[in-house]
């Protein structure tokens, strides 16, 4: 079938809090930070236990000041609360604690002053011994400890077989404007009993938490594992590409952007007004990731240059308000993304710091009930290349926590 694509992956190596398990910035001296597991930019920040598999997180700060930043490590629920029952070293060899980055790098000829700090997990001191969700807390010891930044990522153990599928056929139109996944479950040799305490599981649409579809109900229990089929609550809404932009070089304009000006303090990149997109046109993107980078190409951490982006989308002026959206915000409806509506222009505006590189957006209407869902003028089809990830964590038999032992990601490709 055109539209169906089915990967069985062996991983060998409604209970989401309403924001925990994103990332989030918590000083707004703090930008750009990037988790990325692997060197796979465009993937979720996931890396399998006791493989070769790295951790990269990496942040600036907004000036040239020193700061001593330290880093605690949690281990956390399949709701991502944190572990009560675990003691530290149940989870880590080494120290959760107290580890110090000592990756520092300040920029150079930058307007913007900042320094590029970057760590990466496991290291010599801190080693995760246990699969399951983890936070990573970054502090400043300089400042009462005062926290500037969370991340949240995943490491999964080897020993659940996760199958999955998309398809644009669905259970509420054939070919309309939703997508539907389909997912398979194989305990292998893991002993589960009570499945629906035992197994909780997550799906998610481009690596967004925000939308993600947690415990759905599955139509087949057997002893060896469960089936999701026809079911409604696997079903998205498909979307369009993501739009996108580069900066590459702050002296001429690049992808997607109309102007690139110097004001006499800052550099501004003005994108070209985004107008409606009544009909499905196919686009490359990257589902929603980003990439620091510039001309060169090289020492990128602390060469590339802050520009103030300037967005327009051309539109009505809708019911609710509107979001710039990408893994670049941690999908977080935060003022410093919402649109603001420009009667005048008859367009939403918005403005954001960002430092050079490649970036996918889309823009959400952020409804009353919480859900975020696209703008209509963007449009809704079928076609849209989405990727869909599956999580599947599993707790023992009086177990103390839940590990994570099955993950699993499809890409609808035409």
């Amino acid at each position: 079938m055109k539209h169906l694509l089915i990967v069985f992956l062996l991983v060998t190596g409604g209970f989401l809090s309403a924001s925990a398990q994103r990332h989030e910035l918590l000083s707004e001296q703090v930008a750009s930070l990037q988790v990325v597991a692997n060197d796979d930019w465009t993937s979720l920040p996931i890396i399998s236990l006791g493989s070769d598999e790295v951790l990269h997180i990496s942040f600036d700060e907004l000036s040239h000041n020193y700061h001593r930043f330290c880093y605690k490590v949690e281990h956390c629920e399949a709701d991502w609360k944190v572990s009560e029952g675990l003691f530290e070293s149940d989870y880590i060899q080494g120290f959760a604690s107290g580890n110090t980055i000592d990756d520092i790098q300040e920029s150079v000829n930058t307007n913007q002053l900042y320094t590029h700090y970057a760590l990466r997990l496991p290291n010599e001191k801190c080693r995760l011994k246990m699969s399951g969700n983890y936070k990573l807390t970054v502090y400043d010891e300089n400042d009462n400890d005062k926290p500037v930044l969370v991340v949240c990522f995943m490491v999964v153990e080897p020993k659940m077989a996760v199958g999955m599928g998309v398809t644009t056929d669905t259970d509420i139109g054939v070919k309309t404007s939703f997508q539907q996944v389909d997912l398979r479950l194989d305990y292998g040799d893991v002993r589960v009993t009570e499945p629906t305490s035992q197994i909780k599981t997550v799906v998610m649409q481009n690596g967004r938490w925000d939308n993600a579809v947690s415990n759905a109900k599955p139509q087949i229990v057997s002893a060896n594992g469960l089936a999701w089929t026809h079911n409604r609550d696997l079903i998205f809404p498909a979307g369009n590409e993501y739009r996108k932009f580069e900066m590459l070089d702050v002296t001429h304009t690049n992808m997607g952007m109309e102007t690139v000006e110097w004001d006499g303090d800052k550099y501004h990149a003005l994108l070209w007004t985004d107008e409606p997109r009544p009909n499905y046109v196919f686009d490359e993107d990257a589902d929603g990731a980003f990439l620091i980078r510039n001309s060169d190409n090289e020492e990128v951490d602390n060469t590339c240059e802050y520009l103030m982006v300037h967005f327009r989308l051309k539109s009505q002026q809708q019911p609710w308000e509107i979001y710039l959206n990408g893994a670049w915000t941690q999908d977080r409806f935060l003022p410093k993304y919402r649109m603001a509506w420009n009667e005048e222009k008859q367009l939403y505006e918005a403005s954001v710091w960002l430092k050079q590189g490649y970036y996918n957006y889309q823009y959400l209407a952020l409804r009353d009930d919480g859900s975020a869902v696209p703008v209509q003028s963007e449009g809704n089809f079928f076609q849209a290349e989405n990727t869909y990830q599956a999580l599947v964590y599993y707790r023992a038999p009086g177990g103390r926590t839940d590990w994570l032992m099955g993950y699993a990601q499809v890409r609808l490709d035409k």
